[in-house]
């Protein structure tokens, strides 16, 4: 069992930088593959980016490469969003995941999610 909670979100202007954060319960965090998702009012959840297991690898959309980065630190069971030159388009609820299963994009292939956080990018 994996408990995650997401924190950092909030109100920036476009250009701006945010930092979210994802502190998770368990002592087997360390075994998941963990991602990133959002969902914007009236929009499907989609996937932002994930983080292998043992910090190796990290896979991006399209349309958050060379902007976010996604990190994690297994001594603190915690994994992190670092979002650079925001855009209204990035405004969403921003989940944080976890999934025995590294490289894949699909919602139902993660176990646990968070509650989510509110990024607000003002134009």
């Amino acid at each position: 069992q994996v408990r995650l909670v997401e924190s950092g979100g909030g109100l920036v202007q476009t250009g701006g930088s945010l930092r979210l954060s994802c502190a998770a319960s368990g002592r087997t965090f360390s075994s998941y593959a963990m991602g990133w998702f959002r969902q914007a009012p009236g929009q499907e959840r989609e996937f932002v980016g994930a983080i292998s297991w043992n910090i190796g690898s990290q896979l991006y959309a399209d349309s958050v490469k060379g902007r976010f980065t996604i990190s994690r630190d297994n001594a603190k069971n915690t994994v992190y969003l670092q979002m650079n030159s925001l855009k209204p388009e990035d405004t969403a609820v921003y989940y944080c995941a976890a999934s025995l299963v590294y490289g894949t994009r699909s919602v139902p292939v993660y176990d646990y999610w968070g509650q989510g956080t509110q990024v607000t990018v003002s134009s």
